[in-house]
Parts: C-alpha cells; structure tokens; sequence
C-alpha cells in the first residue's frame, strides 16, 4: 500500500459532508420517485444532466473506500473483505425483504382498488403471470420494480468492491483507468446485465461502476489532486460555466418554449438524457459540482453545525434505513395522487409529510442503536 494512501486515510476525521449529501440524495430520491408531483420540479436532476443518483453512488464509493481501507491498514485485507461480504449480505438481505414486500404492496393494492395500471407501471406484472419466475430473478437482482434499481446497483457493486479495493490500494491509477476503459467499452458495445421481464437493468452495473470507483479512488488517492484543482480560478469558472450550460439544456429540454429558442444542435445531444448508461455529459456535470461543493463548503464548516442541516445528516447517517423507507412512500404518495382530486397544495403537503415521515424514521432507527449499544456495554461490565 501506498504511503500517501495511509496518510490520505489518516486524514479523514468524519467528513460530514458525505452524510449530508446521502440525505439530501434520499429527500431528492423520494420526491423524484413521485410521479405527477410540482415538488419534484425543485430538485437537482431539473437543474443539470446529473442527479441525486449519481450523488448517492459517488459518495458511496467515497465512504466505502474510507471505511474499508481504514480498516484494511488496521486490521489487514482478509478481515476486510469479510466484513465488505458481510456489508453485502445486509444489503443483500435488506434488498430480499424489501422486493417482497414492495411486490406484494403494489399487487394489493392493485387489486384492492382496482388500479390495474399500477401493475404495468412499476413493472411488476410478472406477480400477476409468473410470480415464482420474479421472485427468482429477484433473488438474482434481475427483476426490475420501479425505484429498486440504486439500491440493486449498490449491492453489484458492493460485491466485487474487495477486487477494486486491493487494485486501489496497490495500483490506484492503473485502476482507475481500467474502470474507465470498462466504462467506455460498455457504451461502446452496448454491455449490461440482462433483466426480468424483459431487456436490461435500470442503471448499468458496466458504466455506473465508474462513479462508485471514482468516489473510491478520490478518497484513497486523489486528495492531493483535487485541493490543487481547487485553486485554479480557471477551472471553477468553467465548472460553473458548464453547470449554467447544463441548467440551459435542461430547462429547454423540458420547456418548448425555451427549445425553440436554441439551436437544435445545442440541445438534442443530451435529449433524452442517458441516464441507464451514464452519458459522458453526465459524468462531467457531477464531477463539476463536486468540485465546487468541496471547494466552498468545508468538511467542518459551521454550517453542519445549524439545527436546520441536522435533520439532513441523519437521514444521511442512516441512509439505508431512509431509502428503502422511501421506496414505499413515494408509492403510497404516487397512489394518493391518482386517486384523489389533485392539486398543487396537495403534491406539496405529500412531499413534506414524506420527507418529515423518512426524517423521523432516521432518527428513530438512530434511537434504536444507541439503544443496543447501550445493551451490549451494560452486559460486558
């Protein structure tokens, strides 16, 4: 292992800018997984070619190679790599229990309230043809229910995470540019992982697999190079250039109004937005703010320290807790929307309850370690 590597890791004392980032990914997640809703307008995917996606797996691979690489100079590679397998499981088996759940909820209510639809929508109708044939494929992270795809992206990634790990940590630049090579041969020839019931995963594992590296290989290697980055005047003014530019095109690509004042040529390359395969423009406008959010908001900046913030945090501290809670509210919301009068004041009263539901389930999971914890220190005295 490197030398800059162990005291880049030595470095890090609770950035808690990667908790705040998953949980305003998670709020953005829930409200953007509520379809027909004005709230969702306000979030980050409306305002740039990236999104709270993006964001959530970046910091991810950020807080994995801090966690895991500490603990491999401590405790070394072995034990590591056990507990990332063990890290899998839990996600693995968060995922199980969830999919079933999520399922069987739609199925009900589908049925229950006669909204057929909802079935075709959040593509499960194999529950109605061949329930036994998806829920095998989900056991093999292949069916493909709406809003399930970031979490079944993680644990992919999650589960070859101890190979990337030991690359990093050996040869980070040599890896880094294998996953970029992996990245562009994937949309190159079109790679992906087939998917229940029909053509492939959400978000591919092939070319997403390149933010999740990327945030690994900045925490491990990259800190250097991003402080002087940082300082030239010249690249965050084309950061946020681009950025402005990546505001026009989105807007335009929604307003045709707004289109119909560009030129065609500035704006059909990134219409649609490749969200599946992780266009390039994608990749470049998140790495654009990242580099501006560290640049201005330090990792313990006063600003972590406002009662307001704390309730982002936590959301963020339990992110796992929060998003698969969000799964099932953002359903609950959609549901609500279809089948009472719509209305503005209603999209926004649902989002601030959803948020304020997710928020107080962080805080109760939060609650409930302390809890254990506490159990497990009064029985070793």
């Amino acid at each position: 292992m490197k030398s800059s590597i162990k005291a880049n890791l030595a470095a890090h004392r609770g950035d808690l800018r990667i908790d705040f980032a998953r949980g305003l990914a998670n709020w953005f997640i829930l409200v953007d997984h509520v379809p027909q809703d004005a709230v969702n307008l306000l979030t980050l995917r409306n305002f740039g070619f990236s999104g709270a996606a993006d964001v959530f797996v970046l910091v991810t691979g950020y807080a994995a190679a801090i966690l895991f690489g500490k603990m491999t100079v401590e405790r070394g590679f072995v034990v590591t790599t056990t507990r990332i397998f063990r890290r899998v499981g839990k996600l693995y088996a968060v995922h199980l229990v969830v999919f079933v759940l999520y399922i069987s909820t739609i199925g009900w209510v589908a049925a229950g309230y006669a909204a057929p639809d909802i079935i075709a929508e959040y593509h499960v109708v194999g529950i109605l043809s061949d329930p036994i044939r998806m829920l095998m494929h989900g056991l093999f992270l292949l069916s493909k229910p709406l809003n399930l795809d970031i979490l079944q992206l993680l644990i992919t990634l999650l589960a070859v995470f101890p190979f990337a790990l030991a690359s990093l940590l050996r040869w980070p630049n040599l890896t880094l540019s294998g996953s970029i090579a992996l990245y562009a041969a994937a949309r190159l020839f079109g790679l992906n992982l087939p998917a229940y019931p029909a053509g492939s995963t959400y978000l591919n594992p092939f070319t997403w697999q390149l933010v999740f590296v990327l945030g690994a290989w900045l925490a491990l290697h990259g800190g250097d190079l991003v402080r002087s980055l940082q300082e030239l005047r010249t690249l965050r003014l084309l950061a946020v250039a681009y950025l402005l530019f990546a505001l026009l095109v989105s807007l335009a690509g929604k307003d045709p109004a707004l289109h119909s004042l560009l030129p065609d040529f500035l704006v059909s390359p990134f219409t649609p937005n490749d969200r599946d395969n992780l266009a390039p423009y994608r990749l470049l406008h998140l790495l654009a703010l990242a580099l501006l959010f560290t640049r201005f908001v330090p990792a313990d900046g006063d600003v972590f320290d406002t009662k307001a913030v704390q309730p982002i945090l936590k959301c963020g501290e339990e992110w796992l807790a929060c998003f698969c809670g969000g799964v099932f509210l953002s359903f609950a919301g959609h549901f609500v929307l279809i089948t009472s009068p719509n209305s503005l004041l209603l999209q926004i009263g649902l989002s601030v309850a959803g948020i304020a539901m997710m928020t107080a389930f962080a805080y109760y999971v939060s609650w409930s370690k302390r809890q254990d914890h506490a159990v497990r220190l009064g029985a070793r005295a």
